[in-house]
């Protein structure tokens, strides 16, 4: 390795001990503070965020793979408008912030509870099923950016670097449990937004780059392959069908995502899950625009890159056109960002695991917070694992996500709603609303290709909504009753 890679590797290495401490720290602060930790703190940090920390594990957990990585990679195919993947995570944030005080009042810590509550025990069991898979796909993807970046920097194999990251990510994870994360995740909101932002600004005065005017006047006369203006300075390029498929995608996959749902449920009360949010929402959207101009100088600057979409873009341009120390600042922020996402998957997988099949099922509702903390540990080793083989069989980041949301989120979607806000809705309605929206989301994926570019939450999610509403009232009007409502706390 040359002197440059060292550096930015010994970064990075540093970066993942600095993230193992923290947890180590949080942990034995939170045993000193209390001589037995119930399953609760340890996965939910005892229902405790305040709005900044908050909004820093809600950005790093959303903040992951596609939105670094997978963002920089599209700007060959759509330009600075592949930025609206993460714009649109940022007006999701904003719009799902109204009802955000709603999930930190129920009483339950996970979707498919909430859901089974009001649905009963065939729903309950579907939404686990399909939630628990979303999460192995996406621990998956963030696992491949984080083996991406170290191959890159490295030259080890691919296969190696993930199973270091593995490795890492279930050990940081395990030791402290959601403060931990939480805490970490303050350090990773300061890399993933400040460090990647100097480190644009860095690069653009590279004499390879020379500025951002001479930037934009390269990219705009670059030609794809047959001679045509590939428009990489376009914002509109991506189109308003996808644009408006992903802002649906992300209000219908934040209320369903337990990652997210269970870090609302973190906060202390309903006022900081919503202020929370907000700020998460308007930090996303000025955050996007970043890793898009670093794909943007690669597939400008670096020779022969405008011939196709290069998966290590970002990766690329920025050991290319960065200093060694901002070199390894920016992949480290990379790595933050990969590493509390798979993070957050690994810890929501656990909460659904224990609260809605071990409990329930396994324990026939006895809460024993010993054994149950011992079975979230197993649990995250297992995602882990899982995601590990996700990586090694996969390769597009934004691809394994964009159907992990539509799987999760299109069926369950209209029946977590209509659960929370809807009287009449009945039992089955919801559980033929989730299925229905699920098959339809599956068949758009795997059967259609996501035609229009629209995700596929959007057909789902709109055929689940109209069996819930249509199944109800015809079951109302003969005399079926409504589905038991749900329980908020006041307060």
């Amino acid at each position: 390795m040359s002197s440059k890679q060292i550096t930015a590797l010994m970064i990075i290495l540093l970066y993942m001990a600095m993230t193992i401490v923290i947890g180590l720290v949080v942990s034995k602060r939170k045993a000193k503070q209390k001589a037995s930790q119930s399953n609760e703190d340890f996965l939910m940090a005892g229902k405790s965020l305040g709005p900044l920390a908050l909004a820093g594990t809600l950005f790093a957990a959303n903040t992951g793979g596609a939105s670094t990585t997978g963002i920089a990679t599209n700007v060959y195919q759509y330009g600075l408008s592949a930025s609206w993947y993460v714009i649109a995570g940022g007006i999701g944030f904003i719009l799902v912030s109204f009802i955000a005080p709603y999930f930190r009042r129920a009483a339950a810590s996970t979707v498919p509870q909430i859901i089974g509550t009001r649905y009963g025990k065939p729903s309950h069991i579907v939404t686990a099923f399909t939630s628990i898979t979303a999460l192995f796909m996406a621990t998956g993807a963030q696992i491949i950016a984080t083996a991406s970046i170290i191959n890159v920097i490295t030259g080890l194999s691919f296969q190696t670097a993930a199973i270091v990251t593995t490795g890492v990510v279930i050990v940081y994870t395990m030791i402290g449990g959601f403060a931990s994360v939480a805490a970490a995740n303050m350090m990773h909101v300061l890399f993933i937004t400040i460090g990647m932002a100097i480190a644009m600004f860095v690069m653009a005065e590279n004499p390879e780059v020379g500025g951002f005017s001479a930037l934009f006047a390269k990219a705009a006369a670059i030609k794809g392959s047959q001679g045509q203006n590939m428009d990489l300075l376009s914002m509109t390029k991506i189109g308003l069908p996808t644009i408006i498929g992903y802002i649906a995608m992300y209000c219908m996959t934040f209320p369903t995502g337990q990652e997210i749902v269970q870090t609302y449920c973190s906060a202390k009360d309903g006022r900081t899950a919503k202020v929370g949010s907000v700020i998460t929402g308007m930090l996303s959207a000025v955050y996007a625009i970043v890793p898009a101009i670093i794909g943007l100088m690669a597939y400008t600057c670096i020779d022969g890159y405008a011939a196709g979409p290069q998966k290590n873009a970002l990766a690329d341009a920025t050991m290319r056109f960065a200093p060694a120390v901002v070199a390894g600042i920016i992949l480290a922020a990379v790595v933050a960002a990969t590493i509390s996402s798979a993070s957050g998957n690994m810890i929501g997988t656990a909460t659904m695991f224990t609260n809605d099949v071990y409990r329930p099922y396994i324990m026939h509702g006895v809460h024993d917070d010993k054994k149950e903390i011992w079975v979230s540990k197993v649990v995250m080793t297992i995602v882990g694992l899982v995601g590990l083989g996700v990586a090694l069989t996969s390769s597009n980041i934004i691809a394994v996500m964009m159907s992990c949301f539509a799987l999760r989120s299109a069926g369950p979607f209209a029946a977590f709603i209509c659960g929370l806000f809807c009287k009449n809705v009945t039992q089955s309605a919801g559980f033929w609303s989730i299925l229905s929206g699920t098959a339809v989301a599956a068949y758009w994926i795997y059967g259609l290709h996501s035609p229009y570019g629209l995700s596929a939450v959007v057909p789902g999610g709109l055929v689940a909504f109209i069996v819930i509403f249509v199944v109800s009232h015809f079951q109302r009007a003969n005399g079926v009753p409504a589905a038991p409502e749900i329980q908020l706390d006041q307060e």
